[in-house]
């Protein structure tokens, strides 16, 4: 059989929920576990996450492309889900009835390892479902920010779940996840420099970072600088309030004039060269409508998705 095998997010600006642990970090791992197993059972795989993407949608756009394009048997996107450090379980989505009869014995295996089973689910709302011509389901193994789900969590544990789900067997012999290029680096560390190029954010020497994965002074002095323009203490790491700022921009909300953002006004002051006090004034204004004039856009002032498409 031919699995496309989708690594949720990993894929700046489109990444993952952070909570107790980092979603994009637990998908890696799993995705390459449940990769490496179908290939040892004789199963083809087809590796749907994208090298890069400028915008979640692209992103999400090129997943289901891959899986179409090489016209896999089933689809099958991980992930790990987040909301109030309350909630916790094991849930699995899924696109038409056919997918629901992969998906049950997938949510089967997952609630042996102890989770709570919150069932299948209609999936009709998810994008990757929506969009792939063959049966899909999406795996939300459990709950990040659930203390309970965390200290079951055991990433070869939950690879062995998929896999038998999906298979009914697992390999006879000891399989070591595939490589991935992230896998030797730290992957927050890579995922801060791609989003600080992204950003356009450079170290001391105004340079772009080396995506290596590796914290050293330039990383640190990215952060540092990143940090002074969105107006949070520079510690030069990347803390909580830094990857908050961080995910807030990337999400590129429409921002208007006379608009008090905060974080994200100020990054575009920043970026605009002019003085930044977070506050979307007068100055700010003219300043943008003159960026949108030279950049053949309509200059009504308005920070929506072309204007970002432009400066990021």
């Amino acid at each position: 059989m031919k699995f496309g095998i989708d690594i949720g997010h990993n894929c700046p600006p489109d990444t993952g929920a952070r909570g107790i642990r980092f979603e994009d970090n637990l998908t890696l791992d799993v995705g390459n576990r449940v990769i490496s197993k179908l290939q040892a059972l004789g199963h083809q795989v087809i590796p749907c996450r994208p090298a890069r993407a400028n915008r979640v949608g692209e992103s999400l756009d090129r997943r289901c492309d891959i899986a179409n394009a090489n016209k896999v048997d089933v689809f099958v996107s991980i992930h790990f889900n987040a909301f109030n450090g309350k909630a916790n379980g094991t849930e699995v989505f899924a696109g038409s009835e056919t997918s629901r009869r992969i998906a049950k014995p997938v949510l089967d295996e997952i609630v042996k390892l102890g989770y709570f089973n919150r069932g299948v689910k209609s999936g009709s709302h998810l994008y990757v479902l929506r969009n792939t011509n063959m049966p899909a389901i999406l795996v939300e193994c459990c709950f990040i920010d659930s203390q309970k789900d965390m200290n079951i969590y055991d990433s070869e544990s939950v690879a062995n779940a998929i896999v038998k789900g999906l298979t009914g067997k697992l390999p006879t012999t000891t399989v070591n996840p595939v490589p991935d290029e992230e896998m030797n680096v730290d992957v927050t560390v890579l995922r801060l420099q791609k989003a600080l190029n992204q950003l356009k954010i450079t170290d001391r020497n105004g340079k772009p970072l080396v995506e290596d994965g590796i914290s050293g002074n330039a990383t640190s002095s990215a952060v540092t600088k990143f940090q002074k323009v969105v107006g949070i203490a520079e510690t030069g790491t990347a803390n909580k309030a830094t990857w908050d700022a961080i995910n807030l921009i990337l999400a590129r909300r429409i921002i208007r004039p006379n608009h008090a953002g905060g974080t994200v006004v100020r990054y575009l002051q920043y970026r605009l060269g002019v003085e930044v006090d977070g506050i979307y004034g007068p100055q700010t204004e003219a300043t943008v409508k003159n960026f949108q004039k030279q950049n053949g856009l309509v200059a009504d002032g308005i920070i929506g998705p072309a204007s970002w498409q432009k400066l990021l």
